[in-house]
């Protein structure tokens, strides 16, 4: 299977897939880190920090070099993994105070997408509520002096807030009773928190998302809306998969009530590709997903630091898929919210292409 870069482009994404996707613990380390130069770590460790997994990546690193004896080089991932557990250690601490402050007001909420990439972390803290968006915005504002940032259009269709913390690098963007990038998704929205589960982290509880609804999010956002992978994304679902937690009925019929499953099938296509390309062997995937996934891995391409997937037409006949199966089922208000998405997408462009910035529009 082949994964084409982007002409012009050079893509050092093999190095971090190498690493952790091996067929063992520590094959393929040493001859893809021996005698790195400062240039190229730093470039692997902001590659491994866009893509949020500069934590087990670097772990391993500084382990190997530990092991032969290269103390400059371990030094160097001894620093990055510092600055970037201190990073993770404050933001936990505010996400959990967070989550106990509405907990204690009688509307929990969950964390989505944030934990998935445990013991890395994102670059914004994903919350969850069914509470009214006033009641969210006052808690926010009095319990953590937090400010309201501004709202583009797809925050509003969305339905959801980002709140900037003082002292909080990462903002918190809470998620009000809608999901998906036009708010269309209400059907799993209403059934996410009776189906969330606890997890422990870092000796906090955390209220969090069912495997399905976990791979469900994570389809919406990388297939419907940004129309690439991190990483993270290949390496948690491997993870999530290897884990037994995956409930491949449930997320089918899920998944099809939501009008996406062909989604989650070709999501999880371009994760089994992926790791059967750097470590021999995909994960595990009943026939149901790969009969129903519209393509696989071999359409990834990698460019400006993530994995690509095409718009024009693999994706562009997902969103085709969803749309129809709304109207086929009579779900006006969310097929209106959902026909939105490429007048979107094109402001959004035009945007971008005009302005340098899509600020105000996605």
């Amino acid at each position: 299977m082949s994964m084409p870069t982007a002409p012009g482009t050079a893509n050092p994404m093999p190095v971090l897939s190498r690493l952790l996707l091996p067929r063992r613990k520590a094959d393929g380390v040493q001859e893809q880190i021996a005698n790195i130069s400062r240039e190229k770590f730093d470039e692997v460790v902001n590659l491994a920090q866009l893509n949020h997994v500069i934590i087990r990546a670097l772990t391993i690193v500084h382990s190997h070099m530990r092991d032969v004896g290269d103390d400059m080089r371990a030094e160097w991932a001894s620093a990055a993994l510092a600055a970037e557990q201190e990073r993770i250690k404050n933001a936990v601490l505010v996400l959990h105070a967070i989550c106990e402050a509405f907990e204690a007001s009688g509307s929990p909420v969950t964390v989505i997408k944030s934990l998935d990439h445990w013991p890395d972390l994102g670059s914004d803290l994903d919350l969850f509520s069914h509470a009214a968006s006033e009641e969210i915005i006052q808690l926010m504002k009095e319990r953590f002096h937090a400010e309201l940032a501004p709202r583009s259009w797809g925050d509003r269709l969305a339905n959801k807030w980002n709140f900037l913390i003082p002292g909080l690098p990462e903002p918190i963007e809470i998620h009000v009773r809608r999901l998906g990038q036009t708010g269309e998704q209400a059907t799993i929205a209403t059934s996410l928190p009776a189906r969330s589960r606890l997890v422990q982290i870092e000796g906090q509880t955390f209220r969090v998302t069912s495997p399905s609804d976990r791979l469900m999010i994570s389809t919406l956002q990388r297939m419907y809306r940004h129309f690439f992978f991190r990483l993270c994304d290949i390496i948690d679902t491997v993870e999530l998969s290897e884990s037994g937690a995956i409930d491949y009925e449930d997320l089918r019929r899920t998944a099809t009530t939501a009008g996406i499953w062909e989604g989650v099938a070709t999501y999880l296509a371009i994760v089994s590709d992926y790791a059967e390309k750097y470590r021999g062997v995909g994960i595990r995937l009943p026939q149901s997903v790969r009969a129903s996934a519209r393509f696989g891995g071999e359409q990834l391409f990698f460019r400006q630091d993530f994995l690509r997937v095409p718009i024009m037409p693999q994706s562009a006949s997902l969103y085709g898929l969803q749309l129809s199966d709304l109207l086929r089922k009579r779900q006006l208000q969310r097929s209106a919210r959902l026909s939105l998405l490429p007048w979107l997408a094109t402001a959004a462009a035009v945007g971008q292409k005009i302005t340098g910035s899509d600020k105000g529009i996605w």
